[in-house]
């Protein structure tokens, strides 16, 4: 096992600590805050000095620590405030939607920021229009038509709303996408298809909170169709294509361009880190509206995909 998967692990497993303490909490036994007390301090800690337990442990702690507040850069922190949001939302299930938005809202800054990082400024806007504008073009058109997803309506979706759809969803076509992109190694076809994977945890999740509705005649999973899954593939793809055509070089291997007056650093993870951490949370919050089946596939399914695209990167 490499370092940075032992990190990652031990780091999960002390968020696994934090969770296990907001389930505690909701069954009002007092010792869950306990257990969230030490597991959230206790995942940053492991996730950046983990693989020197045993060893030189609070010298690599503090030499990494140092490392990371002077190298860290500004959509590395977005993430960190995306992954955080998530943490509250089953202590305050009543703000479900004000979190989502805000946890939603800080990756899609997040994904400007990394795709400026390396295109500039106006190509990653550029790059945000175009996904935000077709993804919530499908969904328009599609609570409207019933095509490309099926029959589904966002009528009991909270505010704020653009053309009946919420905000939330333009925002995270374009900045799951990219992170669905980079984990595929620019491969249009397969970050579609990491989405429609990662839409298998959130249709349970999204129909129990009642984000949108389900009417389709032809249900599937969580009331949504074949048809939906094939749609999210597809819009995914294509969102994807455009993407790739607008700023290449955001996936490319090197993050150093031309017309970027700073060179960068070459980061030790990129923006694609975003879907490991839906994979935690995303069966983690199934199981807080007590949906254990759903999170089981769910897991499974993000797990398959994370497999899959790791094994096509390293094919190329």
């Amino acid at each position: 096992m490499t370092p940075t998967l032992l990190r990652s692990g031990l780091a999960f497993a002390a968020l696994g600590v934090a969770f296990l303490g907001a389930l505690l909490v909701l069954a009002e036994q007092k010792t869950g805050w306990a257990l969230i007390a030490i597991g959230l301090p206790l995942s940053g800690v492991l996730a950046l000095a983990g693989d020197a337990l045993g060893g030189d442990f609070s010298t690599t702690l503090q030499r990494r620590t140092q490392v990371l507040i002077s190298e860290t850069r500004p959509w590395m922190w977005l993430i960190a405030l995306y992954a955080v949001l998530h943490v509250p939302v089953p202590l305050w299930p009543q703000g479900f939607g004000i979190l989502g938005l805000a946890s939603t809202a800080a990756l899609f800054v997040g994904a400007l920021l990394y795709a400026a990082e390396r295109v500039g400024w106006g190509r990653s806007w550029l790059m945000a229009a175009f996904a935000c504008g077709l993804g919530l073009s499908a969904e328009v058109i599609g609570t409207r038509t019933g095509f490309p997803f099926g029959i589904y309506s966002y009528a009991t979706a909270p505010e704020p709303l653009i053309l009946g759809v919420p905000l939330m969803v333009p925002l995270g076509w374009f900045a799951l996408t990219l992170a669905g992109l980079l984990l595929s190694g620019g491969r249009a076809w397969l970050a579609g298809l990491l989405l429609a994977l990662w839409d298998v945890g959130l249709e349970p999740l999204m129909t129990a909170q009642r984000y949108w509705l389900w009417s389709d005649p032809n249900p599937l999973w969580a009331g949504a169709p074949i048809q939906n899954f094939l749609g999210w593939w597809a819009v995914g793809s294509g969102i994807s294509w455009v993407l790739l055509k607008i700023g290449p070089q955001v996936f490319s291997p090197s993050p150093v361009v031309e017309n970027v007056q700073h060179p960068i650093r070459p980061a030790p993870f990129n923006f694609a880190v975003a879907y490991p951490i839906e994979t935690f949370f995303l069966p983690g919050g199934l199981i807080l509206v007590g949906r254990y089946p759903e999170a089981a596939v769910t897991l499974l399914a993000m797990l398959l995909g994370l497999g899959l695209a790791r094994a096509v990167r390293g094919r190329a």
